[in-house]
C-alpha cells in the first residue's frame, strides 16, 4: 500500500483528518479492489486475530449506501462508516465494550422463545377530518394532498395554490416504528419510535410556517425561508419554542423524560424557554429541564445523537438505564432492573438497530455487569 495511503488511514481512523485529507481518502476508495486494501489494514493493524470476508465488504457497502441514501452526513460520517461497518461485520453486527474493556465476538446465543422484533417503518395519520389511515411496510395511500408508499408519506409543494384556511395532520409514531415525511414545504422529518408530529396540510408563502413535535424524537432538514418568501420556521414542544433559520438538527422531547435535548448538525437555531432564549451552533446541545425550566448549552457528539436516522444505536458513556430505554422503544417492550445497581453502569457501544435484541443482551452479559436476562413474552429482565 502506498505510504501516503497509509497516512490517510491513520489520521482518519484517529479523527486527524482534514477536510481534504477526507476527500483523497474517499476518492482512493471508490476503487472496489481499494476498499479491500482499507478493510484488510483495519485487520492487520487493528483486528489481526480476525478474518475479512465478503460479508465484512457488503457490511461496510450496506451501510455507505444508507448514508448516501438518507444525504445527512459528510464525507467523514460515510467513511466512519466503512470502518465502523468492519467492526460491526466481524462482531456478528455487534459491538460493545464498558469503558476499557473489550469484548470477544459471540459465539453462541441461547435462543429464547419470544415474539421481540426490531421496529420497522409505520406509522398512523390523522387526518384533518379526524380518520385514521395506518401506514406502513407493504401499503400505501394517497390523498389530494399527500402520497405514501408505506415507508414514508410526502405532501405535494403548495407554491402557486393559497389555501383558504390552515388545516393539520398528525402522525404518529408506535414504539417499535420510525417513519419519515416530507412537508409540503420540501422540509423533511425523520421521527423516531413513540413520537407524533403536528403539522400544516400546505404552508402559506410568506407567512410562518410552524410545526408541533407534540412528543417523541424528531430530525428536522428544514427548507431555508429564502425559498417561501423569507417565512420562518418554528417548531413547538411542550415547554420550548425553536426558531430555525435553514438547517438540520435533532429534537428529543420524550413524555417520560424531564429533560428535552436540541442537537444543532448545521446552519442556526434559537431555542426559547419561558424568558430564555439561547443560541445554538453545529455541534452543540440545548439542554433543558422541564422540573426547573434551566436551559444550558453543551458541546455533543453529533453522530451518537443521530445515529438513530442512519439504522445505527452509538452509545458514548451511556447508564446501562439510558440504553435500555432507547431498545425498549425501538423494539416495543418492557425491561425492568432486578437489581438496580446496573442502571448507571456505563458503556460504549455501536450497534444495528437491524440486531436482535437477544444477541445486545448476550453481550451486555458478557460484561459481567449483569449477571442473566430473562425474556417472557414482551418483558426483559435484567439480573
Amino acid at each position: 500500500m502506498d505510504k501516503n495511503i497509509e497516512i490517510l488511514i491513520v489520521k482518519f481512523l484517529t479523527r486527524e483528518s482534514n477536510v481534504d485529507e477526507l476527500r483523497q481518502l474517499e476518492l482512493w476508495m471508490s476503487n472496489p479492489k481499494n476498499e479491500i486494501l482499507f478493510l484488510e489494514y483495519i485487520k492487520t493493524n487493528t483486528f489481526s486475530n480476525m478474518a475479512i470476508s465478503k460479508y465484512d465488504i457488503k457490511i461496510a457497502k450496506k451501510n455507505i449506501v444508507r448514508s448516501i441514501r438518507k444525504e445527512k452526513y459528510q464525507i467523514y460520517n460515510i467513511l466512519k462508516y466503512i470502518a465502523a461497518a468492519v467492526i460491526i461485520g466481524m462482531f456478528a453486527s455487534t459491538y460493545l465494550f464498558r469503558d476499557d474493556l473489550f469484548i470477544s465476538p459471540v459465539e453462541s446465543v441461547p435462543v429464547v422463545a419470544n415474539d421481540i422484533k426490531a421496529g420497522t417503518n409505520k406509522a398512523s395519520l390523522t387526518l384533518s377530518d379526524g380518520s385514521v389511515v395506518l401506514l406502513g411496510k407493504g401499503g400505501s395511500f394517497q390523498s389530494k394532498n399527500a402520497k405514501s408508499n408505506g415507508e414514508e408519506i410526502i405532501y405535494g409543494t403548495t407554491k402557486n395554490k393559497t389555501p383558504s384556511k390552515i388545516a393539520y395532520n398528525y402522525l404518529t409514531i408506535p414504539r417499535g416504528g420510525q417513519f419519515f415525511v416530507k412537508l409540503s414545504d420540501g422540509t423533511q422529518v425523520w421521527l423516531n419510535s413513540e413520537s407524533q408530529l403536528k403539522y400544516p396540510i400546505s404552508f402559506i408563502d410568506g407567512e410562518l410556517r410552524q410545526v408541533e413535535l407534540i412528543y417523541g424524537e424528531a430530525y428536522f432538514d428544514v427548507s431555508p425561508s429564502t425559498k417561501h418568501k423569507g417565512s420562518k420556521f418554528k417548531i413547538l414542544t411542550d415547554v420550548q419554542e425553536i426558531e430555525v433559520l435553514g438547517t438540520e438538527f435533532n429534537v428529543k422531547a420524550y413524555q417520560d423524560e424531564n429533560i428535552i435535548y436540541t442537537t444543532l448538525v448545521e446552519g442556526k437555531v434559537l431555542v426559547k424557554n419561558n424568558n430564555k432564549t439561547r443560541s445554538l451552533k453545529p455541534k452543540q446541545q440545548s439542554v433543558i429541564d422541564i422540573n426547573t425550566n434551566d436551559i444550558k448549552v453543551q458541546e455533543i457528539d453529533v453522530n451518537s445523537e443521530i445515529s438513530w436516522i442512519h439504522g445505527e444505536f452509538i452509545f458514548h458513556k451511556k447508564p446501562l438505564k439510558e440504553i435500555m430505554k432507547v431498545l425498549s422503544r425501538w423494539y416495543d417492550v418492557n425491561i425492568i432492573f432486578e437489581n438496580k445497581s446496573f442502571e448507571n453502569t456505563q458503556f460504549n457501544g455501536e450497534l444495528s438497530r437491524d440486531q436482535k435484541i437477544e444477541d445486545i443482551l448476550e453481550l451486555i452479559k458478557q460484561t459481567k455487569i449483569i449477571n442473566a436476562y430473562e425474556i417472557n413474552k414482551n418483558t426483559i429482565i435484567l439480573k
